[in-house]
């Protein structure tokens, strides 16, 4: 490839072409910031002030791959790949590792230039400006005369959804998400989970109840103020809403990358989804998130946090258990879906399958044979494996019981929430691996309802030990490697290279 651009370079080293995006991006961004200054302070913005993201670009000629285990790490055949990047800073290890399988396998030089696509100016600001609250409004009025502002008709899933159709010519997308999408689901994040992106790991746990979250706060604090030798498997810090940070004094310098250095402060009210981080200098700890109920919430949150590529993330809540044969506390690992949650007809049809991923099973089913101290034909007694079925009316029980012990006998389901086949089947489509593990606090169906009291007698007995299980599984998916976990049951005939 020769560079058509006087700032555009060709590399064939991994290290030096991500050096060369931090410096693109750092000027487009540091300029766009200063001439805002000038905007602010009322002097004069000479025309438009435009600055742009960089891109990556490849090239290849063969169809050949050296490993074909891979899910991620190559291009789909013959012909050019580019995509655009935003904040290195946060995502420099990931471009990094891209990088480096991109060049391994294919031995080609990468290019790395400016694109052009304009970075909108709230994306180019620290994260700790906001921008609406800057200006009086004559200024904030006359903004989009001189800046670029978001533009959603270009941020979309497209390239996801497997819908994006290159035109003749143009390079196919080498990436799930451009640089706009994900500036945007970045500053979602901020918005909905009341935390900074940068303290996102990369093993997510969701739930639906506070329960869960009160006794991960509890782990989170003690685990990073255990005492004892330091080694380096251990939490470096624990996060809370408004970035509140619980640092361990043994592991301070380790903060990861991208990540506020400074410590905030609680927020006066909880955001809408808050998120709590169990943080690893390699980010791979655990964030857990509290999604609240239905698969409206469970969709946003997953949009975003799919932006971060995680290696896996789990649902764990609660569930109707709709056999006779389960008890309260019984759990449920999710085999299959039946989906009625209806917010992903569109992006991802019924007719598509979401399969179980037999290493998040059983890293899943193993911990809770630890935790419980159950295994074989014993653990049948507190773990059922079927079908989930996920609903979009909280008060389903109310419908004619006839027609849905109907559907639920042809389904076989097990079990009955509002989030799991939500956060399945976008990790689904997202390539990010995902489970559920759900525990049974009524049976409704079976004249077990959950009341006041008992359902909060049952929270309190229950929640530590599933909480611990996920924890555990997640644990068990981080040692036994990403390159196990990231199965080529997620990744479609044309994939994108990047992971």
């Amino acid at each position: 490839m020769q560079p058509s651009d006087p700032r555009t370079k060709v590399f064939s080293e991994p290290a030096e072409a991500l050096a060369y995006i931090r410096e693109l991006y750092n000027e487009s961004v540091g300029s766009l910031r200063a001439a805002l200054g000038d905007f602010a302070a009322g002097r004069p913005v000479v025309g438009r002030a435009r600055a742009f993201y960089p891109y990556l670009r490849i090239g290849t000629e063969t169809m050949s791959r050296p490993d074909s285990r891979r899910s991620f790490g190559f291009v789909a055949g013959p012909g050019v790949y580019e995509t655009t990047l935003t904040r290195p800073d946060l995502f420099g290890r990931y471009f990094a590792e891209q990088l480096r399988l991109l060049v391994k396998n294919h031995g080609v030089t990468v290019e790395v230039g400016l694109s052009r696509q304009a970075i909108p100016i709230h994306f180019a600001l620290p994260e700790e400006v906001v921008l609406d609250a800057s200006f009086d409004e004559g200024l904030a009025r006359n903004l989009s005369d001189h800046f670029d502002l978001p533009d959603l008709g270009a941020i979309d899933d497209t390239i996801a959804n497997g819908s994006f159709d290159s035109r003749p010519g143009e390079p196919r997308p080498l990436a799930l998400f451009t640089a706009p999408r994900v500036d945007y689901s970045l500053h979602r994040l901020r918005h909905y989970t009341g935390t900074s992106p940068g303290h996102f790991q990369n093993f997510v746990l969701f739930t639906n109840y506070q329960f869960y979250i009160d006794e991960f706060i509890r782990i989170g604090r003690e685990r990073v103020l255990a005492e004892g030798p330091v080694g380096e498997d251990d939490y470096v810090a624990f996060v809370e809403p408004g970035n509140a940070v619980t640092w361990n004094p043994n592991h301070r310098e380790k903060y990861p990358s991208g990540a506020p250095a400074n410590p905030g402060m609680p927020p006066g009210r909880l955001p809408q989804m808050p998120a709590y981080h169990l943080q690893r200098a390699d980010r791979s700890g655990i964030t857990m998130v509290n999604i609240g109920i239905g698969p409206s919430n469970a969709r946003t949150i997953t949009d975003h946090i799919a932006v971060l590529r995680p290696h896996a993330w789990l649902m764990l809540g609660h569930c109707a258990g709709l056999r006779n044969t389960q008890r309260l506390g019984d759990y449920v690992l999710a085999h299959g879906y039946v989906r009625e949650d209806h917010v992903l007809d569109d992006e991802l049809p019924l007719w598509v399958p979401i399969p179980a991923l037999a290493e998040v099973q059983l890293a899943l089913e193993g911990a809770v044979a630890d935790v419980t101290q159950m295994e074989g034909y014993e653990l049948k007694r507190v773990m059922r494996t079927g079908t989930v079925a996920s609903v979009d009316n909280r008060n389903w029980e109310l419908q004619p019981h006839a027609s849905l012990i109907q559907r639920f006998n042809l389904s076989r389901a097990v079990a009955l929430d509002m989030e799991s086949a939500t956060i399945a089947a976008n990790g689904f489509r997202f390539r990010v691996p995902y489970g559920t593990l759900l525990c049974v606090s009524d049976k409704p169906l079976h004249g077990e309802l959950k009341l006041a009291g008992m359902a909060s007698r049952f929270y309190r007995e229950r929640v530590n030990q599933h909480l611990e299980i996920g924890i555990r599984a997640l644990d068990a998916l981080r040692r036994q490697g990403v390159e196990r976990l990231h199965s080529r049951k997620l990744r479609s005939f044309a994939e994108v290279a990047f992971q």
